[in-house]
């Protein structure tokens, strides 16, 4: 019998870099550390409808020769591969596990009691924050554990950049979409030097364009000034080297059941604090005052005054950078996956 099986979104043969795609292949990765990769069936779901009728039948051979079934679905593949699992399980009683993408899971379910009866049959429930386990148990799952996000990336170890250049260069680094709160960091930078008559702020905005916001993004684009640039893409095993020469990272986020954002892993590893919005699991990401600062969820006027506040303080920030790296530590594979492992 083979270890496990990992059914999720691994995009193979593509460059797919967004956060379900990229924390399939780092769990799957580490596992494939862990027991060895010929021990680790790899199902691909990537295709959507058309690609159904391939997976289930991978799913059944699978499930004839692993002794663990891993499940990664987002919102529209964890009705389809919930009760899937359920039902080819009848016949052959593999332990089932559902690692969860994100902070949205128990908002989803509040109105789903056929859904939420079937992941009580699941021998665990994996969540990336200690909200999203309190939520989860609220409304009736106890078989959740709280797994960590991570990514297999070595925190900076040479010297911080500790220096204070005007203007601070400062950087987004997520999916670029209306919800990331794109518009609002740009929109702050754009008034704060206008106010000031100077430029106080430079503000690069790294990461793949929702695809569905392609049109909002080109119009925003329209209204840059110089020192506001749209860099691109970067290769996530590239985000250190990237960000580590950065002020600071803004995570203006108006997601509010955002759970362990990748972009803020990549930010601690780099030495770089962070400036976010306090959605729902902040507390658990961020030491606010000791690894970044928040401001209060979708309230433009606060980030506002918190960029103000900055440049006229910028060793608060300087002050964080140790603490950045020092928290990197609980983010690293080794340490998250043992809760995963435990239970496999």
């Amino acid at each position: 019998m083979k270890k496990v099986c990992v059914i999720g979104h691994f995009g193979f043969g593509e460059n797919l870099l967004n956060g379900q795609t990229i924390k399939t292949k780092i769990v799957t990765k580490e596992l494939d550390k862990q027991f060895g990769a010929d021990q680790v069936v790899k199902i691909d779901t990537h295709g959507g409808a058309k690609s159904l009728p391939s997976v289930v039948f991978q799913m059944i051979k699978a499930f004839i020769t692993c002794d663990n079934i891993i499940i990664f679905p987002a919102h529209n593949g964890i009705k389809i591969f919930v009760p899937l699992c359920n039902s080819i399980n009848v016949f052959f009683h593999r332990r089932l596990h559902y690692v969860v993408i994100g902070g949205w899971l128990p908002s989803f379910l509040k109105d789903k009691s056929n859904l939420k009866k079937g992941l009580k049959k699941f021998k665990g429930i994996y969540v990336e924050t200690t909200t999203m386990k309190n939520s989860l148990h609220d409304i009736g799952l106890d078989n959740v554990t709280i797994l960590r996000n991570f990514k297999d990336i070595k925190p900076l170890k040479e010297e911080l950049n500790m220096d204070i250049v005007k203007p601070l260069n400062i950087c987004t680094f997520s999916r670029v979409m209306k919800e990331k709160g794109i518009e609002d960091i740009v929109n702050a930078v754009k008034e704060v030097n206008e106010k000031y008559k100077k430029t106080m702020y430079t503000l690069d905005i790294y990461g793949p364009i929702d695809e569905q916001q392609t049109d909002w993004f080109e119009e925003l684009q329209k209204t840059f000034p110089d020192y506001v640039k749209y860099k691109g893409m970067v290769q996530f095993d590239k985000s250190v080297e990237v960000l580590k020469d950065y002020f600071f990272l803004a995570f203006p986020t108006r997601f509010y059941t955002e759970g362990i954002p990748g972009t803020i892993l990549d930010a601690y590893a780099a030495g770089v604090p962070v400036l976010a919005s306090k959605w729902e699991s902040f507390n658990d990401v961020v030491d606010d005052g000791s690894t970044g600062i928040g401001y209060e969820f979708a309230d433009y006027k606060d980030l506002k005054q918190k960029i103000e506040h900055i440049y006229e303080n910028p060793n608060e920030i300087i002050n964080l950078k140790k603490s950045c790296i020092n928290k990197a530590e609980d983010y690293l594979p080794h340490v998250a996956i043992k809760v995963l492992l435990d239970e496999l």
